[in-house]
């Protein structure tokens, strides 16, 4: 109890931090809702919140291009702190930040950005999943947890590219290895190069995707040739790294009986049985 106790203060406190960092900008810009009536004619101003879906990111967005002219500090803070926030807590929705990232801060800044953030992020939450929560995972996740310390047993000799592997194809959440290598007792080198090398393919295509959102403003957009370009070098950035590591994988790695839906049932008797 102790140990949720702590990790509960933290939250707290980094909640209560990143409430009042975006309670402080200045006055924010102001939009005309359509067919709106009333004394300010349907002006309202924008609020400040972790986009859903791609009309809400594509609005934040718009938001803080406007404050970066003037106050680009403070924007580049206030989207990290929110950033670590989520990644530290392993709360899901890092696509759409890697897509704001890309729409707000433009496709190289913001890959930088989305790798630094995520890379950091996840160590983050691997030391406080060390310091507060080993237990517990376990307890939470008993098969999964014992699926995955037999893959990593099975594969300590290339453990970085099995780590790697589990990076570029997602068959377990990112959150989720983030909380579990400490009980795993991946060293924290290993876990952060992992991390910073894995993501990369993962990090660009939702950068890019964010930073054409933002210059695309009809459907004609869409199907002109230097988007239909950009999209064919999005897919190729994406599947080269991946199909190098699947090809390495299958010489050197031992993954079979991971997928995306966790552990198959029967490889959770054959750990049972040598239970």
């Amino acid at each position: 109890m102790r140990s949720l106790a702590g990790l509960a203060a933290i939250m707290v406190a980094a909640t209560v931090y990143l409430y009042l960092l975006s309670t402080h900008l200045p006055p924010g810009p102001k939009h005309v809702e359509p067919g709106a009536e009333g004394e300010d004619g349907g002006v309202q101003e924008y609020r400040l919140k972790f986009p859903s879906d791609l009309d809400e990111l594509r609005e934040l967005a718009e938001m803080l291009k406007f404050y970066k002219r003037e106050h680009h500090g403070y924007v580049l803070l206030l989207f990290c702190s929110a950033y670590l926030y989520k990644q530290s807590f392993a709360i899901p929705g890092s696509s759409f930040l890697n897509m704001l990232a890309g729409a707000t801060f433009g496709p190289w800044e913001g890959l930088v950005l989305a790798c630094m953030l995520s890379t950091s992020g996840s160590t983050l939450c691997f030391l406080l999943s060390s310091a507060f929560g080993k237990q517990h995972v376990v307890q939470v996740f008993p098969e999964k947890v014992a699926l995955l310390q037999r893959k990593v047993e099975e594969n300590r000799s290339s453990l970085f590219f099995f780590l790697l592997f589990l990076r570029f194809f997602p068959m377990t959440p990112n959150w989720f290895l983030n909380i579990t290598c400490p009980v795993l007792n991946i060293p924290m080198p290993i876990f952060f190069f992992s991390v910073l090398i894995g993501l990369i393919p993962y990090n660009f295509i939702c950068v890019r995707t964010g930073s054409m959102l933002s210059e695309i403003s009809s459907l004609d957009d869409i199907f002109s040739w230097g988007t239909l370009a950009q999209l064919l070098a999005i897919a190729l950035m994406a599947l080269l790294p991946g199909a190098l590591i699947k090809h390495f994988s299958k010489a050197h790695l031992k993954v079979d009986g991971i997928d995306s839906n966790g552990p198959r049932q029967d490889d959770v008797k054959r750990d049972r049985k040598r239970q």
